[in-house]
């Protein structure tokens, strides 16, 4: 049961850590690699989908590269994901604090 919470917990703060690491613009396997580097193992079948998704909102803009030969589509967030990103960070944090103290009563 306790795995199951756990990932519930951290599908939550999946988008967050999406638009953080794509303020510098990634392809898809670089971005995994990127968030997995940093202790958020996601695989590919829930990024991609929330890749399109997110851009579909307008949240991330995309242009195909050419990068070692091979054409690969880079995302980066586009302005409403940069305010958007401000946005859930400030709730986030807020979040966090609203959560130590409740935890930290215990």
């Amino acid at each position: 049961m306790s795995e199951q919470l756990i990932l519930e917990l951290r599908r939550g703060v999946i988008v967050l850590a999406v638009l953080g690491a794509l303020r510098e613009a990634h392809y898809g396997y670089s971005l995994r690699k990127q968030l997995v580097s940093l202790g958020l193992d996601i695989n590919e079948g829930t990024l991609y989908p929330l890749l399109r998704r997110l851009e579909s909102q307008g949240l991330l803009r995309s242009d195909w590269r050419e990068a070692d030969g091979r054409r690969r589509r880079y995302y980066q967030l586009s302005l409403q994901g940069e305010a958007t990103l401000e946005t859930l960070t400030e709730e986030w944090l807020g979040l966090v604090a609203m959560l130590d103290r409740i935890v930290g009563e215990s």
